[in-house]
């Protein structure tokens, strides 16, 4: 092997290294606990290894916001492959937030200001892509026309982190954080669909 693509390899195999030692930090203690320093410990290297790979923290913990979110595309597959699309958007509302009670510090990091905004979202690009395709597949299902369809996706959106957040309340718990959010969204599907004109 060249000693180019060798040394390639090893660069992205360090990288990988860091970025798992990184999640593992934050999954289990949160993200005030990861450094720099701490990553660099954790992998056996010397900080300015880690920052060879990332300029620092911010870069990192944007790094796992969107392997936060490659991830959660990856748990919601097999919910996406429902053939009825009302069955498949409540499925998909009860995953995301059982997603988010089994990675509450990944999660959290994934939807609050501990990132710059836009590059958050950029990252959320696959998952407000998904929701997007689902409301379109919805709408067209039951003829509906959603008057603000960006409107519609931030409603589901902002209601499905909620009920996330309120999984993390003890006297909810993510189960029950699982239910309502399938009654929720259940009874904003409703609602779109009883906007509909009288003569429709």
């Amino acid at each position: 092997m060249p000693t180019s693509a060798r040394r390639a390899r090893e660069r992205a195999s360090t990288r990988e290294r860091i970025i798992e030692a990184a999640l593992h930090i934050l999954e289990n203690e949160g993200v005030t606990a990861l450094t720099i320093r701490r990553i660099a410990t954790a992998v056996e290297y010397s900080a300015p290894v880690v920052y060879q790979h990332f300029a620092n923290k911010d870069a990192l913990v944007l790094e796992l916001v969107a392997h936060g979110y490659r991830l959660m595309m990856a748990e919601l597959q097999q919910a996406a492959e429902e053939p009825d699309i009302d069955r498949r958007i409540l499925l998909l509302a009860s995953e995301s937030v059982r997603f988010a009670g089994e990675h509450p510090h990944l999660y959290q990091v994934m939807n609050d200001n501990t990132v710059d905004a836009d590059e958050r979202l950029r990252a959320a690009t696959p998952m407000i892509g998904l929701m997007r395709e689902l409301l379109t597949a919805w709408s067209d299902a039951h003829d509906v026309v959603l008057a603000d369809f960006d409107e519609a996706c931030d409603i589901v959106w902002g209601t499905l982190s909620g009920i996330a957040s309120l999984g993390r309340i003890g006297t909810v718990g993510n189960e029950r954080a699982q239910q309502l959010a399938q009654r929720a969204m259940h009874t904003l599907l409703r609602g779109w669909r009883a906007d509909l004109p009288v003569n429709a």
